[in-house]
């Protein structure tokens, strides 16, 4: 069974992980190509419809890679998580079904007119549409993380029958859990596409391609990766407050902070050594996570010893520490990530706007390489949110183990980890190619340079 339910969580840590590629990308995308539509709409000026367009198309691959790797996630709930969806059904199944309803019929729906209405709406009703398609896109994440945050911080329920009950859903969708982990995820969206966009943009800069739309197109990425950075930050450190009062073991994992303290540092670089539970710090700043969790140097934060001890007494005997080592270094890869982003296009924008980043080859190349830090710290920050609550799957509730389906072998997750991985391998190369395909061919649908001239220009 341990091998079973462990090969059942590799699966869905896998499959969660591909998904979360697509996902805040696609919600900052949408809010991005609307603002260019309407942009486009205020000023009737040709190279906003063409930004539309360009940046639209790489929004829909993204996001039918998202409604693909999204499908394969559900399948998990009767597969391999039977008894999690037998506890959990009533309730995990509403927002989820009101997520189809409300958001997933609406965004498709006005995507298919976006998509092709371009010659056959007006301008301003097709920048609606976009507009549309965007709050469609996010009222879709905002069920789902409703869903989500019931797991992390359960609330308007009754166990009944061995089964968690919906008793007030208006508790559920009020949830405190849902406007920071919704605001943290919509902002780091935004910070996402931003950088996106500045990327691809400093990559055809560099090359002279297309100046116009690209010098435009780069000052919009890095404005929206500003903008998102600041917010995440903000939404990130409310957030992290309340899951200190609700989580407060997620907390203490993240610093490796094993006894309760008083002034509590936040460390920048630390081992830990989780068989003697001990944290030996090797840079630290005084009081910071006491100050970040508690808005006070000197507030006290409980330690992993402390809680461990109360969530035996209160749950019963067990190991209620997540992996402290993982999630440590997890944390920091995330807010290393978002502030080295933050940090660069902070310093190419303050460029741009005194007219000299098209001219500093060496900041072009910079915001280019900025591409895959928005992914490490969404994926690591996702990790920081799902391990931080084991062994729980819901919160106090039910626990991993005992979410598992008891009739799956270990070889037949197998099977399926296979078959799912070598689906997702020939799926991602075919939206490589799509991708780089799109941005090779710009703005004007034709190849902006040949192989020799991209070799020439790298060197």
């Amino acid at each position: 069974m341990m091998e079973a339910l462990m090969l059942a969580r590799w699966q869905f840590a896998l499959t969660s992980i591909y998904h979360w590629l697509f996902v805040p990308v696609t919600l900052g995308m949408t809010v991005v190509v609307a603002v260019m539509e309407i942009a486009y709409v205020s000023t009737n000026n040709e190279v906003y419809k063409k930004m539309a367009k360009f940046w639209g198309k790489l929004f829909l691959i993204n996001f039918a890679m998202g409604v693909v790797t999204g499908i394969v996630q559900e399948f998990h709930f009767g597969m391999n998580w039977a008894e999690y969806s037998r506890f959990m059904g009533d309730i995990f199944g509403a927002p989820l079904a009101l997520e189809a309803l409300t958001a997933f019929f609406l965004e498709s729906t006005f995507m298919g007119a976006w998509i092709f209405g371009w010659d056959k709406l007006s301008a301003k009703a097709h920048a609606v549409v976009a507009v549309l398609v965007a709050i469609g896109t996010n009222l879709s994440a905002f069920w789902i993380l409703v869903a989500s945050s019931f797991m992390q911080h359960p609330v308007g329920y009754v166990i009944r029958n061995g089964r968690a009950e919906m008793q007030d859903f208006s508790m559920i969708l009020s949830n405190g859990y849902v406007p920071g982990q919704y605001s943290h995820i919509f902002f780091d969206g935004l910070m996402t596409a931003g950088v996106i966009i500045a990327s691809i943009s400093a990559w055809h800069i560099l090359r002279n391609n297309a100046l116009d739309f690209y010098k435009r197109s780069i000052k919009w990425g890095l404005v929206f990766t500003i903008i998102g950075g600041i917010l995440v930050a903000g939404a990130g450190h409310l957030h992290g407050q309340y899951v200190t009062k609700v989580q407060p073991m997620k907390i203490a994992s993240v610093e490796g902070l094993w006894d309760t303290t008083k002034g509590a540092p936040f460390s920048l670089f630390a081992t830990i050594d989780e068989k003697n539970q001990v944290t030996h710090s090797a840079i630290e700043i005084p009081g910071l996570l006491s100050f970040v969790a508690t808005d006070d140097f000197n507030g006290e934060m409980k330690g992993m010893k402390d809680l461990q001890k109360a969530d035996e007494q209160k749950y019963g005997p067990g190991d209620y520490v997540p992996h402290v080592t993982s999630m440590y270094w997890s944390f920091r890869a995330m807010v290393f990530s978002g502030s080295l982003v933050l940090l660069v296009a902070i310093i190419a924008f303050a460029m741009n706007r005194a007219g000299k980043l098209e001219q500093s080859r060496g900041m072009l190349n910079l915001v280019f390489w900025m591409l895959p830090f928005p992914y490490i710290a969404n994926a690591t920050g996702w990790y920081v949110a799902e391990m931080g609550r084991q062994p729980w799957i819901v919160y106090g509730l039910q626990k991993t183990a005992d979410g598992v389906s008891s009739t799956v072998t270990a070889g037949e997750v197998w099977t399926t980890i296979i078959g799912f991985s070598a689906v997702y391998v020939l799926a991602a190369i075919a939206a490589i190619y799509l991708v780089v395909k799109h941005i090779k061919k710009g703005p004007e649908g034709n190849p902006s340079h040949d192989v020799g001239e991209e070799a020439a220009l790298w060197k």
